[in-house]
């Protein structure tokens, strides 16, 4: 089993982060959001994933170089932006097998395992969670049997509360290249994009069945809001916790909270959710649902729902922000 994995996307939702830091990069629960997806992927037996990278793609490549060297890894840059069903369409010349499918916005908590017990009337799985906010998503349409009938582009009526995660097994590769072939030769969306899930329904109409599945956890971290909901889940869920090297005095602490190795505290007080990277140092401060990048200086300040990024100072600042690395931010308070 191979996998795909589309990344050629700006993140334009987390700028000015994503500016020299690409999307599946930024960091929740003190490590990138890929590699929650790639640790996943190793468990299950993946050693082989093709990249779609386009913006900032030496970057993507140089950290799975680093960090995943047991991975055979192949990258394709996407050069014409035509959506997520041609991003896929670019995997081809190595998709020969069993296909994993899979967009790197969200971490899930998904049983994977599934696909190895698959009975063979199918050619794949959707993996799928109920919501309450449908309208904000694609939405899969099931027949009685739990399998696709189709897949509806966030519905202004209630027809299916099943959000589509974007996370696919496909075992008839061939019948996939077929259908993307048929989708990228139809007139694009207005957007200019075409979809995958339009190649699964032609999948679908073709005969195949999909599997729809469901998974325990879907966690956005594709905009401010929601990576810093992401972290407190993470942070609740056994990734908190104040590392030996850290030293923290005259400080209180609120749980849950990461305090990473090297981190300085002294005076205020820290959480709940929030994560302060290596080598940071937190002075008289207060800081409520933020999260601080490696190597950053914060002094007497008091942030609230707070994205910044490494080696950033801030200084008598109280309110919110979001900055990119290597900023600085100075207030009168």
């Amino acid at each position: 089993m191979k996998a795909i994995i589309p990344l050629a996307g700006k993140g334009t939702r987390l700028r000015p982060h994503t500016h020299i830091t690409p999307k599946p990069l930024v960091k929740v629960g003190g490590r990138p959001v890929m590699s929650y997806i790639l640790d996943e992927l190793i468990e299950a037996g993946v050693r082989e994933v093709v990249f779609i990278v386009g913006y900032l793609g030496d970057v993507i490549r140089d950290f799975i170089e680093a960090e995943y060297p047991e991975l055979e890894a192949h990258y394709v840059v996407q050069e014409v932006w035509d959506g997520t069903a041609g991003a896929v369409k670019l995997a081809e010349p190595w998709a020969d097998d069993d296909l994993l499918i899979l967009f790197v916005d969200t971490i899930f908590d998904a049983d994977l395992s599934l696909v190895k017990s698959l009975g063979r009337e199918y050619a794949g799985v959707i993996w799928a969670k109920e919501v309450e906010d449908y309208q904000r998503f694609g939405v899969i349409i099931t027949r009685s049997d739990l399998t696709m009938e189709r897949i509806v582009e966030k519905p202004k009526t209630p027809v299916s509360k099943l959000a589509n995660i974007g996370l696919y097994y496909i075992r008839d590769s061939s019948l996939l290249f077929e259908a993307l072939n048929d989708t990228l030769g139809r007139a694009s969306r207005p957007s200019g994009e075409y979809f995958l899930t339009d190649a699964f329904q032609y999948m679908v109409d073709h005969g195949a069945q999909l599997l729809i599945a469901p998974v325990e956890g879907w966690y956005d971290c594709g905009n401010p809001d929601t990576l810093l909901a992401t972290n407190r889940h993470l942070l609740e869920s056994g990734r908190g916790g104040v590392a030996p090297e850290a030293s923290v005095v005259d400080a209180e602490l609120v749980e849950p909270v990461l305090i990473e190795e090297g981190v300085q505290v002294r005076g205020g007080r820290i959480g709940p959710n929030v994560t302060v990277g290596r080598g940071s140092r937190i002075t008289d401060s207060i800081l409520c649902d933020v999260i601080v990048g490696e190597g950053s200086t914060v002094e007497g300040s008091v942030l609230r729902d707070s994205l910044l990024g490494s080696w950033v100072q801030v200084r008598g600042v109280n309110g919110q922000l979001s900055v990119a690395d290597h900023s600085e931010v100075f207030g009168d308070s």
